[in-house]
């Protein structure tokens, strides 16, 4: 676990923050807006969890851990020093993610047209956090492009934002309550 005695230490007033490694880059990094963005994500599930309950508040709860272990994960750079026994995503952590996602999908209306963000207040907040972790993965993606990173972190917050998106329609009375997107209906 961890403890943490003090939250201000002063040591990223130069503009630089510190790894799970111990190695420090710069707060500006790609590396870290993907991190920041995954905190975002957790924090927009944070907020839907307040319209959840049953089964899909114990989904986005274990969804909400598993982003800790992927900023843990984040956090140390695969080929950096203390590398090695890391937390890391693990496979089954996106397996799960799969089997709920094929799942709720067994009991959702077909899809008509592409769906717009809304309907409830638990949909909203879903796909608010399904934005945001799409806007994560794809600066995982640059950062996989760049450096060495664990392919499940990826796979991870690829299917996370496709759980997100099944989640909300869920949620809008199993896909009956879905905001439909007109195409040029304003014209």
């Amino acid at each position: 676990m961890v403890r943490l005695d003090k939250i201000y230490t002063r040591t990223g007033d130069t503009g630089e923050t510190g790894l799970g490694d111990g190695s420090r880059i710069a707060k500006y990094s790609l590396r870290i807006a993907a991190m920041g963005a995954v905190d975002e994500a957790n924090s927009a599930i944070g907020i839907a969890r307040l319209d959840a309950a049953g089964d899909l508040d114990a989904m986005l709860s274990r969804i909400q851990n598993d982003l800790f272990d992927l900023g843990a994960d984040l956090s140390a750079p695969e080929d950096g020093r203390k590398a090695e026994g890391r937390l890391r995503i693990a496979p089954v952590q996106v397996e799960r993610l799969e089997r709920e996602i094929d799942a709720m999908n067994e009991t959702l209306a077909p899809l008509t047209s592409f769906i717009l963000p809304g309907g409830t207040a638990l949909a909203a907040h879903l796909h608010l956090a399904r934005a945001i972790i799409r806007r994560a993965e794809t600066m995982i993606a640059e950062l996989a492009a760049q450096e060495v990173i664990n392919p499940a972190a990826l796979h991870y917050a690829n299917r996370l934002s496709d759980h997100l998106f099944v989640m909300a329609r869920a949620a809008n009375n199993n896909g009956m309550g879905d905001v439909l997107w007109v195409p040029g209906k304003n014209r």
